[in-house]
Order: C-alpha cells, then sequence, then structure tokens
C-alpha cells in the first residue's frame, strides 16, 4: 500500500452508511466538536432500520423511570447472562447495559432524537431470571416530515405491507382504533384525523408525512444532522481504507471513497467508521455464517452487501462468526404479491402468531413450536424441525372465523372474503382440512391430528405440547379477551386458511470483532488504531440470542455514542467505568 502524499478532502470523522448507527455516530460527533462526513451508497438515508419497528432495548432507560417503570442494569444482566450463557462478550454487555441510559438521555438532551416508554412490553424469555415485562422498551417520538422540507424525499420509506392506503404509515398502537372506528366517537375522531392529514400530505409528498416507527428514528437523526449541517454524501461508498505510511500495522488514517465514477482520498483525523448494514445480501458471508440450506429471504435493505466487513478485513480486522448461533435475528415471513412480477415480504412479528386459533404445522402436518414465541424463536425452531422434516415453508393454519377477527399478515382483520388473496397465491383455503393439506402439500392425517389435538387443548386451556399462552410475551401478543387461554381457541369453522412463512433475518448477529469503543480488533485481538464499527457491521453484544423488542437498534446507538466520544477524544475515566464491567 503506497504512501498518500495528497488528499482531496479532510474531515475529523469519515463515517460509511446513513443508518441509525452511522447517522447517530456523526451527530454525537458533530456535537462533541468534530469535523464529520457520511458517505451513503445509495439515494437515501435511514437503510434496513427505515422499514422496522424502531424500538429500542435499553435496560433501566430514564423514559421508563419517569413513567413510574423500575428496572436495574444488574437485574437486566442476570437475564442476559442466563440467555446468551458464557462469559465470552459479557464485558461488551456489561459496557452496554451501564451505558445506555447514559446515552439515550444525551440524544435527547442534544437534538432532536426523542422517545417515549413502551411501558408493558415483556422480555422475549419473560419468564426468565432476571427479564422484565415492563420498561426496557422505548421508542422513537412520532415525527412530522414535513419539518424537513424536500429532504422529506430522502428518508428511504418503509415497506408497502407497514402502510395503508398507499402510502399512510400505522403503528401498532392505531390498529386497534382504525379498525374499531366505528365503535366508538372517540375511535372515529382519531382515525378521521389520520385520514385527513394523510390525504392532506399527499398534495405535495408521495407518501404520508406522519411517520413512525424505525422512520420516525432516523427521520429525527436526518433532521438533527441537518440542522447541525452535517454533510452527506450520497451515492458514495467507501472502496479502501488507508493506513499511515501506508504501513499493513499502520493507524487508519483516511479512506478511498467513490462517487459517480470518481474516486476521492478522504483524510479522516480522528478515525473510519463502519456502519454499512451488515453482510444481508452478501452470498460469501451468508453461507459462512447463516444456517444450511441458508435462508432465501432478507428483510434487509437491499444496499446491504457486507461492505464493512469486506472492508475490515481487507486490513486484517476480525469477523466475529462464532458464539452467534445462527449469525442473525430472526423473523418469519410470508411473500405478498400485489402485481404480476412484484414480490414483497411481511414480517409476522406479533399481530397473529399468538392469536388463538392459530397453529404452525411442517410438512409432517406438525406442530414444531410455541407460536408465541418471539419472531426469533419461530424461526430457529423452524431451523431445527427442518433438519428432520421439511419446515421451510412453515405453514400458519388456522379458519376463516379467525382471519376475519384478527387478521393474519397482510390480509387485515375485518377481512370476510379471501378469494382475492387467494388467487393472488398469498394464502390458501379449503372446506376441510384433509382437502387443505393436499393443497399445501402437507401430510393430511398429520394436519387433523395436529388440529384435533390442539382443539382439545383449546378447551382445557393448557397447551401440553408447547405451552402456548403460558409466558407473558404469548398473553401480550395474544387476545386478553378471550378466555382461560388468551391464545387457545379451536380451529373448527370451514373454510380453513394456509399461510406460507419462511425464515427471513432482520439483522446480522455475526460481524467485526469489537471493544468497548467500537474499536475494531485485528485476528490478535488488538484494536486497529482509527477504526471503528458499529450497527450491524458490529458483532452483536447479543451473540444471536433475543432478549426483548429493539435488540439491534438499543446496540446501534449505544456503542455509535462511544465510538464518536472514543474519537473525540472523550475516554470514560476509570472511575467512571461502568461497575458491571470492572
Amino acid at each position: 500500500m503506497a504512501q498518500v502524499t495528497a488528499w482531496d478532502a479532510e474531515v475529523d470523522l469519515l463515517v460509511a452508511g446513513a443508518g441509525p448507527g452511522g447517522m447517530a455516530t456523526a451527530l454525537v460527533g458533530s456535537l462533541e466538536g468534530l469535523d464529520v462526513m457520511i458517505c451513503e451508497k445509495s439515494g437515501q438515508i435511514g437503510g434496513t432500520a427505515s422499514t422496522s419497528a424502531g424500538t429500542l432495548w435499553i435496560p433501566g432507560n430514564t423514559q421508563s423511570r419517569r413513567a413510574g417503570y423500575d428496572d436495574t442494569a444488574e437485574r437486566a444482566e442476570m437475564y442476559m447472562d442466563r440467555l446468551v450463557g458464557g462469559t465470552k462478550g459479557r464485558d461488551l454487555r456489561s459496557v452496554y447495559l451501564e451505558t445506555g441510559p447514559t446515552a439515550i438521555d444525551y440524544f435527547e438532551s442534544n437534538s432532536d432524537v426523542t422517545f417515549l416508554a413502551c411501558g408493558r412490553h415483556p422480555d422475549y424469555q419473560a419468564n426468565m431470571a432476571g427479564a422484565a415485562v415492563t420498561g426496557r422498551a422505548i421508542v422513537p417520538t412520532p415525527f412530522d416530515g414535513r419539518l424537513l422540507g424536500d429532504d422529506f424525499r430522502l428518508v428511504r420509506p418503509p415497506i408497502g405491507e407497514f402502510m395503508v392506503f398507499g402510502g399512510m404509515m400505522v403503528g401498532k398502537d392505531d390498529i386497534p382504533r382504525l379498525i374499531g372506528r366505528f365503535k366508538s366517537v372517540a375511535n372515529f375522531t382519531y382515525s378521521a384525523k389520520l385520514f385527513f392529514r394523510f390525504l392532506s400530505d399527499r398534495v405535495k409528498h408521495p407518501r404520508g408525512t406522519r411517520i413512525v416507527m424505525g422512520n420516525a428514528l432516523v427521520a429525527r437523526l436526518f433532521y438533527s444532522l441537518r440542522k447541525r449541517k452535517v454533510p452527506i454524501r450520497f451515492d458514495t461508498a467507501i472502496r479502501e481504507i488507508l493506513r499511515e505510511d501506508g504501513r499493513a500495522d499502520g493507524r487508519v488514517i483516511g479512506a478511498v471513497v467513490e462517487s459517480g465514477g470518481s474516486t476521492l482520498r478522504v483524510r479522516a483525523r480522528k478515525g473510519v467508521v463502519l456502519a454499512t448494514g451488515g453482510f444481508a445480501h452478501n452470498k460469501e458471508f451468508r453461507a459462512a455464517f447463516m444456517p444450511q440450506p441458508v435462508p432465501v429471504h432478507s428483510l434487509a435493505c437491499d444496499t446491504v452487501t457486507g461492505d464493512g466487513l469486506t472492508l475490515g478485513r481487507s486490513i486484517g480486522a476480525k469477523i466475529d462468526g462464532e458464539q452467534h448461533r445462527g449469525g442473525a435475528f430472526w423473523t418469519p415471513v410470508s411473500v405478498t404479491r400485489k402485481a404480476p412480477g412484484w414480490k414483497g415480504l411481511f414480517p409476522h412479528l406479533a399481530l397473529d402468531r399468538a392469536k388463538p386459533g392459530l397453529i404452525a404445522v411442517n410438512a409432517a402436518g406438525r406442530r414444531f413450536v410455541n407460536e408465541g414465541a418471539s419472531y426469533h424463536d419461530f424461526v430457529e425452531a423452524m431451523f431445527e424441525s427442518h433438519k428432520t422434516v421439511p419446515t421451510m415453508p412453515a405453514w400458519l393454519v388456522c379458519d376463516a372465523a379467525f382471519v376475519a377477527k384478527y387478521g393474519i399478515g397482510v390480509v387485515h382483520p375485518g377481512t370476510t372474503n379471501l378469494t382475492p388473496h387467494e388467487k393472488s397465491g398469498y394464502l390458501f383455503t379449503a372446506p376441510t382440512l384433509e382437502e387443505l393439506a393436499r393443497k399445501i402439500g402437507v401430510d393430511p392425517a398429520g394436519l387433523t391430528d395436529s388440529v384435533r389435538r390442539h382443539n382439545g387443548f383449546a378447551a382445557t386451556g393448557s397447551d401440553l405440547d408447547f405451552g402456548k399462552g403460558d409466558t407473558e410475551l404469548n398473553r401480550f401478543n395474544g387476545d386478553p379477551q378471550h378466555k382461560p387461554n388468551p391464545c387457545l381457541k379451536p380451529i373448527e369453522t370451514a373454510p380453513f386458511v394456509a399461510v406460507a412463512v419462511w425464515p427471513a433475518e432482520i439483522a446480522c448477529s455475526a460481524g467485526l470483532a469489537t471493544d468497548g469503543d467500537g474499536q475494531v480488533l485485528d485476528e490478535s485481538e488488538r484494536a486497529i488504531p482509527g477504526l471503528y464499527a458499529c450497527g450491524n457491521d458490529m458483532a452483536s453484544i447479543m451473540a444471536g440470542t433475543y432478549p426483548g423488542p429493539g435488540t439491534t437498534l438499543g446496540p446501534a446507538l449505544v456503542f455509535a455514542y462511544r465510538v464518536a466520544r472514543h474519537a473525540a477524544g472523550k475516554v470514560t475515566a476509570p472511575e467512571q467505568q461502568p461497575a458491571l464491567a470492572r
């Protein structure tokens, strides 16, 4: 590597990627007095987070404490120790747990990035020691996209399946009010305001400007960066990391970036930050770190191709793929088809699987999982079942009455005419379970026996096979009005319905090994001076487990905060080091 003698541009901190990790790093860096530049290889900000639910898992956060929910880092660490197991990565988890509330408060105090407490939102293993039912999940405050002016078009939109009327975002709290819009004056008024706001938006904008969930998070970060005049170079990718004097062991001092067919050498006096979103669409890394057969579907932004890991590896960085189970965080998805040749994915996160009157079966027609488990645990059970019985896809089976009441996937509650969805190939219906089984290619005897056994459990309120309805998470996502078990009801009224679901990752767990300040480590686990990683480019502290809602976005913002402050020379003093990490 030749020594660089001329630079085309100079900054303190050069950030690769305008997702939440990259933008949060740039924002904190700017607030700490650094001259920062973001290079984003696509034409929009937000990456995969734009299409996410936007929740952050921050144990002990101030927002929840103010709302009356008590929690501590010590209890969360007990939970994580049991969930992850072993001691590897424990120091980083301790740093995260102790820094989390401080980092979130920093954003709220110094920018337009603000949050709301979720209240009751159980950890995904809520029956495990140290888990919490309330107080750990926070969500971004809804944002008015009109504040961005013409720059609103630069915010990557959510997936179409998360919008109604062709462009109006709907959050989880909106759904019951919209569904029950004719059941009360309050619901009708609320729904009418949302709809007329949307109609007004469409006069000037391609979609609604009332934005929620992950879209609100990235928009708030973007808005804060715009107010501080932090430059984002769109359609610009980092192609090469440059080291001092061209030495293989030299400090990282900049990068070669490509934009519009031209290359520029950018000096980064304080370092380069890799925050390109992980390796979701990189075939080599998927084959190396994900289960076999490698899942074909991904919810990641299509520009996430492993650039950060590739750049890090090119200068000797360690990729931590061990201790990460399936290498990613998972959800079951159904394939949507709105028009010939068009295909989308709907993530079955929480709206249907836990409701009473639905089971999931493999090709043998047999249940293989507690259907109300977390989306990550559901897919891990798919992988395990597939070792002996084809379970890709698995099938969600219910009856038409279930769909009319709760909906399933993209089919909204209240839907009684399933013919359009069947014609599109999204779901299958049949007058008998045997005929349904033949249509979807599962064993008829197995399916009828599974439904019979499930119906027996529904009658008693106790699922003796998988415990559906026994956990806090199950009951949270079930139907509290249904007794005796909010997650169990007989499947008995024809026609019967089936929807195929496949595994898809929502984020990567395997990634570049780092220390607690996001410094990338080499194969000898020594920090590479001047090179940082955060977001999905950083190996997850969760090690392939999924403790609760916000498992990826929480660490993305917290370690972005630590990266930027480290680059700015604001290293935590020894007496201020997290007590749990000592």
